[in-house]
């Protein structure tokens, strides 16, 4: 019996020291090779995560062409509408007691929101910025856990000790904060406290995808144009020219450029002036989508640019990519 009990303490002894084993020690030049393949697979993320974004803003834009095309430059360059921008004119000049500056920002307000509610909005009931932005977001993170699988594997590194790696590495900067480890295993990802953190910063009113009337410069030129407006009403008696560029878009503003307009010739004028018009406001709609591909702060690819930038400028040997958008040839 005692010899028995022997046998057993020292089978006991021998597992305890086999849990208790030290974790594997995997070489620096190891540890280096994983760093590079985990920069090369958000890399990797990174160019899906744009070529979809790149997609999706495409199909935005010709979204809100067709509803430019559609409804906003009819409304706009019907009669009637001529005739209630004169009367506003009026109005507005009446109630800001000779206050020119008044009349010109209600006036620039006014047809900001008006193309916003029918352009913008009813296109953001099928995709926005904003959307593509979160869609973008959710694709690189998927596509960066699918690469980072095989990593570990690949370089004799066990899934604790990789894990524990990716732990490490910083992710979101924005409090409270979430390292590659929690951003791959967070589901759903809105649950992560520090991704909201993140989404919240890129709608910013600064100049993020939730404000669309903020931009300084934006501002400054409906501003001027809303100056001309109001100084053709008043010229023409309320009923002549027009030229303005005004409006907004989910996060910023888009410019719309404005042609003239008379009562008298609207009919035998109104092609020549619609074509002005829609030039106008394609060549503002043109600038602000490269504004919103390219952007890091506030555009639909901000959130893979935080990602990827924390992630790769965490490793010495990563070298991140700078994405140049062009326009799509039919937008030029």
């Amino acid at each position: 019996m005692t010899s028995l009990r022997v046998l057993i303490v020292a089978l006991l002894l021998a597992l305890a020291g086999c849990a208790s084993d030290p974790p594997i020690q995997i070489a620096a030049s190891t540890w280096q090779q994983v760093d590079r393949d985990i920069a090369a697979a958000s890399q990797a993320a990174s160019d899906q995560a744009r070529a979809h974004a790149l997609k999706d803003m495409q199909r935005w834009m010709d979204l809100v062409y067709r509803q430019t095309d559609v409804v906003f430059i009819p409304w706009f360059s019907s009669y009637w509408t001529q005739q209630w921008l004169s009367v506003k004119v009026s109005w507005y000049k009446l109630s800001a007691d000779g206050e020119k500056d008044s009349t010109v920002q209600r006036l620039a307000l006014y047809l900001q929101e008006q193309y916003q509610s029918r352009v913008l909005k009813p296109v953001a009931e099928e995709t926005s910025p904003e959307q593509i932005m979160q869609r973008t977001i959710g694709l690189y993170v998927r596509q960066l856990d699918q690469r980072l699988h095989g990593i570990g594997p690949r370089h004799g590194v066990p899934q604790e000790q990789f894990d524990q790696r990716l732990k490490e590495i910083p992710a979101i900067a924005l409090a409270p904060g979430a390292s590659l480890y929690q951003l791959v295993h967070a589901d759903p990802l809105d649950r992560l406290p520090a991704y909201k953190a993140l989404i919240t910063s890129i709608r910013s009113p600064s100049g993020g995808l939730g404000n669309w009337s903020a931009n300084p410069g934006i501002s400054s030129v409906a501003q001027r144009t809303s100056e001309r407006l109001v100084a053709d009403f008043t010229t023409s008696g309320g009923a002549s020219a027009v030229s303005a560029i005004v409006g907004g878009v989910a996060g910023a503003t888009i410019s719309l450029g404005v042609a003239a307009f008379t009562a008298i010739a609207r009919e035998n004028d109104r092609p020549e002036t619609e074509a002005q018009l829609r030039k106008n406001i394609n060549a503002a709609f043109d600038e602000e989508w490269l504004e919103l591909m390219r952007s890091p702060e506030r555009g639909v690819l901000a959130g893979v640019y935080h990602l990827s930038g924390q992630i790769e400028g965490g490793l010495v040997w990563s070298a991140p990519i700078r994405f140049e958008p062009q326009l799509p040839e039919q937008a030029r």
